[in-house]
């Protein structure tokens, strides 16, 4: 049998499945254009789609705004809310990935370590090593701290026997720890001028956000998460079980190997360009399931549409609680994820 054969959940209605993206891709334009929208300075809608459709058409749209209006929506606001998109996209379809492949609710990329694996690589490219590859460095080395971070956790894993799904997660939170205080003494040994900027990025933030180095996060994305859709039927027998997977054809220690290796390249990359955000993998799976089901040909692509739309408003409610001021991302991803991880705790032992 092919990798691809698996056993399929109870399929939901077709047509309520249509009606639930179609109003999910609503609500993502709605999202983004209220995070073009909001900050400091107030942008009118009308002004935000103009400006765009002004960048798309010169001739379509005649332009009545001044030049910091224009550079607010575009040079600053666009290329942050896309890549809040492309972030809260990646981040959900990796979780759901690693809840599929460790049979574990609560796996997600920051709780297994794999997003602190990635700082570590980030922080040693901005504060030692210099920009070797050029823009290429940060994602590269954030990549490779991700998957260093992986193998460590699968090889504690294994050498504590740790075979159940909650010790894989405790195993990942110990590895987390580890490397975050290896992740803080390169920023004490680092050049303390720098210091504030790394620290400040490791808390999440979107603000360094550029229409030249969104490319690097899409294709990443457009790659590894085109790969994981079309595994979806693999993913669904690997909720099942190993047997069970193992029995439709699927080879599942090499597949789990690839999932996990995937997450790692996705959420290092995105981690290099983000910072550390937690708890949208863990979060995003489970509220896309109580929707859609449980067949990944629906959950992966839902993750990432509502990773999507909740970074966005969590940008927003960054940016404007505290305004003028900026807070890290990731202090508000935390909270509403902290009360997640805690509501998802009781209702898993309530069941």
């Amino acid at each position: 049998m092919s990798e691809t054969t698996s056993i399929q959940p109870q399929p939901r209605r077709f047509g309520g499945t249509v009606t639930l993206m179609l109003a999910g891709m609503a609500a993502l334009v709605v999202s983004l254009s209220f995070a073009i929208s909001v900050g400091a300075v107030q942008v009118p809608l009308s002004t935000v789609w103009s400006v765009f459709l002004n960048k798309l058409s010169p001739e379509m749209i005649e332009q009545t705004w001044s030049q910091g209006r224009e550079a607010i929506v575009w040079e600053i606001r666009f290329p942050r809310a896309l890549l809040a998109m492309m972030v809260g996209a990646g981040l959900a379809m990796v979780g759901a990935s690693l809840q599929a492949v460790t049979r574990n609710p609560l796996a997600d990329p920051h709780v297994l370590g794999i997003s602190s694996g990635g700082a570590f690589g980030a922080i040693l490219a901005l504060l030692h090593t210099g920009l070797f590859l050029g823009l290429l460095t940060v994602p590269f080395l954030a990549f490779l701290g991700a998957l260093g971070a992986t193998v460590i956790v699968l090889g504690v894993s294994r050498f504590a026997a740790a075979t159940s799904a909650d010790r894989l997660v405790l195993a990942g939170v110990a590895v987390s720890f580890i490397i975050m205080s290896g992740a803080n003494v390169l920023i004490f040994l680092g050049d303390p001028r720098a210091t504030h900027t790394v620290v400040f990025w490791m808390l999440g933030g979107l603000g360094l956000a550029q229409w030249s180095q969104l490319v690097y996060p899409l294709v990443i994305l457009l790659a590894c998460g085109g790969w994981l859709i079309t595994r979806a039927g693999a993913l669904n027998a690997m909720t099942v079980g190993d047997e069970t997977a193992s029995t439709l054809g699927i080879p599942v220690a090499r597949f789990r190997l690839t999932v996990f290796v995937l997450g790692a390249m996705i959420t290092g990359v995105m981690v290099a360009f983000s910072g550390i955000i937690g708890f949208v993998g863990l979060m995003v799976p489970h509220v896309v399931r109580m929707l859609v089901g449980g067949d990944y040909l629906r959950v992966l692509p839902g993750s990432a549409l509502v990773g999507a739309i909740f970074l966005l408003w969590a940008d927003i409610a960054a940016r404007t609680v505290m305004a003028p001021e900026d807070i890290p991302i990731g202090i508000v991803t935390g909270l509403v994820g902290g009360v997640f991880f805690i509501w998802l705790l009781g209702r898993k032992r309530a069941g």
